[in-house]
């Protein structure tokens, strides 16, 4: 039997793979320091993104058993 490949922890964390096969991600920005930015700024961080195609063929990589 072959041994079993590891997911990658921090893309675990960071990145969801949708039905569709695409990869979608929380933007950044929102964590810190909300008094200093506006609030059309914050609502338009809120939700998810979904990743550009160059991109989303890095991160399949670190999921070795994605659909």
């Amino acid at each position: 039997m072959g041994y079993k490949l590891k997911t990658n922890s921090a893309a675990k964390k960071r990145f969801k793979l949708r039905r569709s096969g695409k990869v979608s991600y929380k933007q950044r920005g929102v964590r810190h320091n909300a008094g200093s930015k506006s609030q059309k700024r914050k609502r338009h961080l809120r939700g998810t993104s979904v990743l550009v195609l160059r991109d989303e063929k890095k991160v399949k990589e670190l999921f070795p058993y994605a659909r």
